[in-house]
């Protein structure tokens, strides 16, 4: 059975363990939530100060040119490139991943119209966060296009000749569950389909290889696993062999080949470029730069390794001893995993349900400095869920001990009972 000086044990072994200076952590937090906002870097104060106060207050208008404002995009998005197997030149960071969807479905739609006008279907999983599936909805009203949700199980079979788009999320935000996205891939183009991938819940958490599974499009969010701050800006992925066949829905100037000749008529610029449409969030790209280059400092102390594989390494263990430690600890209290063991299928969260309570304990935990979420069900399939993300970053093997202990402690005094843990929020 694992103990204390075990997981004491493992953070003194594990190289990655000095990342956790990078971030600003309140003392006595336990911080499980990063799949849903990542933890506040260090850096990132100090440089959104001087963003504000040097390069806006002082430099003005000049920062553009002597910032290098205008290119902020393109070098987060090679930074983003580099942690989801895309090449330089392949992202971009900008808007939101809503946003960005939006763009990247309407020129998928207009593609496979082109293509093969008879598939009007859009597939996705019933379970996929919502936003997704409202945008792929709006969009099917407006194309006459029709969207069918399904189980996972369900997909592959799914897949007929009326299939324009398969649209999933790599990383299910509800399980915690992973996609094959080579083999899923694969199954789509066998099919005639185009593919989309959200990686909201993957992008700095599991290595992504969306060139190897020749992917289609991919979209991601910037303030989860990559801690870039509430809100901060998205990011889109074009297969270079798409990127210069679509005008995107969105034609603003930034993404214009030429913006500063100020032209009355719209030429697209090449590649992934033309996914920008109007001026970006200077101050907010800055804080998302401070978060990616915690993952450049990763590398440093793993020569011989990606960090992105040194990162998986830790995010299965750390799952692995939450996993173990429930179930050692904490049996009997109506607890059931919902997350698949297997490495393979399982992305870097643990969620578990429970018939009663679910948001009660999430939130009796977070008055003990446990911070986790709630997701809710939507019936027997989809059960209530208590979600717990693993930040290998900045989480440690110690704080997973920890955070089990406090769950047992609430479970056994029926602490999550008390009527303030039983009143919901605005925010769940």
């Amino acid at each position: 059975m694992t103990t204390l000086h075990d997981c004491l044990r493992l953070d003194a072994q594990d190289p990655l363990a000095p990342l956790r200076d990078h971030f600003s952590l309140p003392p006595g937090v336990i911080y499980l939530d990063g799949n849903s906002l990542g933890a506040l870097p260090r850096a990132t104060a100090a440089r959104v100060a001087e963003v504000v106060t040097q390069e806006w207050g002082t430099d003005l208008i000049k920062a553009w040119n002597t910032a290098g404002w205008f290119d902020l995009p393109q070098r987060l998005g090679n930074q983003i490139a580099r942690l989801i197997g895309a090449q330089p030149g392949e992202v971009v960071a900008t808007d939101s991943t809503s946003v960005n969807l939006f763009k990247v479905l309407t020129a998928a739609i207009h593609m496979a119209s082109a293509d093969a006008p008879q598939r009007k279907l859009i597939v996705s999983e019933r379970s996929n966060f919502p936003t997704d599936l409202y945008i792929a909805e709006s969009l099917c009203r407006q194309h006459g296009f029709t969207l069918q949700l399904v189980e996972p199980e369900e997909i592959t079979a799914a897949l007929t000749s009326e299939v324009a788009v398969l649209m999933l999320t790599h990383v299910n935000y509800r399980t915690g569950a992973m996609h094959d996205m080579s083999a899923v891939t694969a199954a789509a183009h066998a099919a005639g389909a185009l593919m989309l991938w959200d990686l909201a819940h993957s992008a700095g958490a599991v290595p992504v290889d969306l060139s190897g599974a020749g992917a289609d499009f991919a979209v991601g969010c910037g303030y989860k696993y990559l801690n870039g701050g509430p809100g901060a800006p998205a990011f889109v992925w074009v297969n270079p062999k798409h990127a210069d066949r679509f005008w995107q829905p969105l034609a603003g100037w930034w993404g214009h080949a030429t913006p500063f000749t100020f032209t009355p008529d719209y030429r697209p610029a090449p590649g992934v470029q033309r996914y920008l449409c109007g001026t970006q969030p200077m101050i907010s790209l800055s804080a998302l730069e401070c978060g990616l280059d915690v993952f450049a400092a990763a590398a440093t102390l793993i020569p011989n390794q990606t960090a992105m594989e040194t990162l998986r390494q830790k995010s299965l263990a750390l799952t692995d001893l939450f996993i173990a430690l429930v179930e050692q600890r904490c049996a009997g209290f109506g607890l059931d995993l919902a997350t698949p063991r297997e490495h393979a299928r399982r992305g870097s969260q643990v969620s578990l349900s429970r018939a009663e309570g679910a948001y009660a304990i999430v939130q009796a935990l977070i008055a003990r400095g446990v911070i986790g979420d709630f997701r809710a069900g939507d019936g027997a399939a989809h059960p209530d869920i208590l979600r717990f993300g693993f930040t290998p970053l900045y989480v440690g093997y110690e704080d997973v001990w920890h955070a089990v202990e406090q769950l047992r402690e609430v479970l056994e005094t029926a602490e999550w009972q008390r009527p303030e843990f039983n009143k919901i929020s605005a925010v769940t």
